[in-house]
């Protein structure tokens, strides 16, 4: 019996499933997956052949130089993709990537994944933006993430963009936004050429008074479905 395939009678019954991969050493699961077939082995079977330079892969061959084997564990089976997607995606959650070679995040991670009863909370139940004065926001939801510390939040939000200076002097607040909430706020200082046509900006967290005042407030509204401009401004002619 080849211990690295599948029967076709264990196929059929299994349908989709969730799987793990763990290192024998210290048994602690280093990739989390998804998927019908012969699916479980196929990462161990692919580095014998066309070899990638993955986190994964390089875990995998050095357990096997080593003369040791991965483990391969089953974690929930008899299922369909929807909910093998969600399961695979709450494992991945639950142990962070950090702790994981997988080279993407779980399905939907991002809207219902693992959080706080807070971020709940802001998803959720944020009130609308009432601007008190002129603001930029700047949408940083593809360097949005949410252990990031303020300075981060900052360095995703200066630089890049392709932005009118005219308008964005004429306003002192920037705000950072992530799936529609104000992360965070800074005050500006200048502008500058970053190149390519795109600018970037000096500046430093705003005041206290300011950031309570608009972080975690609603602007769901500015952005209109479709469209992908990160750029909006409120309160200027």
């Amino acid at each position: 019996m080849n211990k690295l395939k599948l029967s076709q009678s264990t196929i059929e019954k299994l349908n989709y499933y969730v799987y793990l991969l763990i290192d024998p050493r210290d048994k602690k699961v280093f990739y989390v997956g998804k998927g019908v077939g012969n699916r479980i082995y196929q990462h161990v079977l692919g580095t014998l052949k066309d070899y990638k330079e993955t986190k994964k892969n390089n875990k995998i061959n050095e357990i096997k130089n080593l003369g040791l084997e991965v483990e391969h564990k089953v974690l929930r089976h008899g299922l369909d993709e929807k909910e093998a997607f969600e399961i695979e995606s709450a494992m991945i959650d639950f142990i962070e990537m950090e702790n994981l070679t997988n080279a993407v995040k779980g399905h939907h991670s991002e809207e219902r994944g693992i959080a706080t009863i807070n971020e709940i909370k802001v998803n959720y139940e944020a009130e609308k933006l009432i601007p008190e004065e002129p603001l930029l926001l700047i949408n940083i939801n593809n360097l949005y993430n949410k252990m990031m510390t303020t300075n981060e939040i900052y360095e995703a939000t200066r630089k890049s963009w392709k932005i009118s200076l005219h308008n964005a002097n004429k306003i002192k607040v920037i705000c950072s936004v992530y799936r529609g909430i104000i992360r965070e706020a800074f005050t500006l200082k200048e502008w500058y050429e970053y190149g390519d046509g795109r600018n970037a900006f000096n500046g430093e967290i705003a005041p206290e008074e300011v950031r309570k005042k608009y972080i975690d407030k609603c602007v769901k509204e500015y952005w209109r479905k479709g469209n992908s401009n990160p750029i909006r401004y409120t309160g200027i002619e």
